[in-house]
């Protein structure tokens, strides 16, 4: 029997819609009487969420090791993606791989026309953007029409995206973190990773893959 996909509710929660739960008044409100204020609902993650991240990272590691088992050793490493199946945000993909391509040495993303170590899909979802694996080693990220319309269309991809290149969410950072989501809201459109999201990715990727694929299980274990 085929597994499920394990999804990463990325994006869901912090970027989705429907962030607010609004408390009905008995009558109309009146100048004396204002109806409530919507109350904020906070979004901080799970550890199932967690996981999945880990799980997403892992196997896009294991596509990587598998095609580069020949030179194992190398200093940097390509992870190739195909962005066939998400032809409306074929600038919003160029974009975050320009953006992470530019701002880490030790690994660099490279598109590629046939089977990548992970691909990108265009759909409509209820949970948002997320990534997912299918728990055989492929990965892809998922990209909401919705999401990417309420968002900034780049920051939804390329946080995606650091997902790939091993970062966790942390939704309560601010908007300078790229990994924050949607936690700063819709008015964020910062697309690129802060000083320590880079020296993160750089760490993880360091030395190659052997060392990548050991502290991605320390650090995101």
């Amino acid at each position: 029997m085929t597994q499920p996909p394990t999804v990463i509710r990325l994006l869901a929660c912090a970027f989705g819609a429907g962030l607010t739960v609004t408390a009905l008044a008995a009558g109309p409100a009146t100048a004396q009487t204002p109806a409530p204020a919507p109350a904020k609902v906070h979004y901080a993650g799970s550890s199932e969420e967690a996981a999945a991240n880990k799980a997403f990272f892992e196997a896009v590691l294991k596509s990587v090791a598998e095609k580069r088992a020949a030179n194992p050793g190398a200093a940097q490493v390509t992870v190739t993606y195909n962005a066939s199946s998400a032809p409306s945000f074929q600038q919003q993909i160029a974009n975050s791989a320009s953006i992470w391509n530019s701002s880490v040495s030790n690994v660099k993303l490279q598109s590629t026309s046939g089977g990548g170590d992970f691909s990108y899909r265009e759909g409509n979802d209820a949970r948002g953007s997320y990534a997912s694996t299918d728990g055989h080693g492929s990965g892809y990220v998922f990209l909401d029409y919705a999401q990417n319309q309420q968002y900034d269309s780049t920051r939804v991809t390329t946080h995606e995206t650091g997902h790939v290149l091993g970062l966790p969410d942390h939704y309560e950072g601010p908007c300078s973190e790229l990994m924050s989501g949607g936690g700063p809201g819709p008015s964020c459109t910062n697309a690129y990773p802060d000083a320590n999201e880079k020296s993160r990715v750089n760490s993880l990727w360091a030395n190659g893959f052997a060392k990548a694929l050991r502290k991605a299980e320390a650090n995101l274990g």
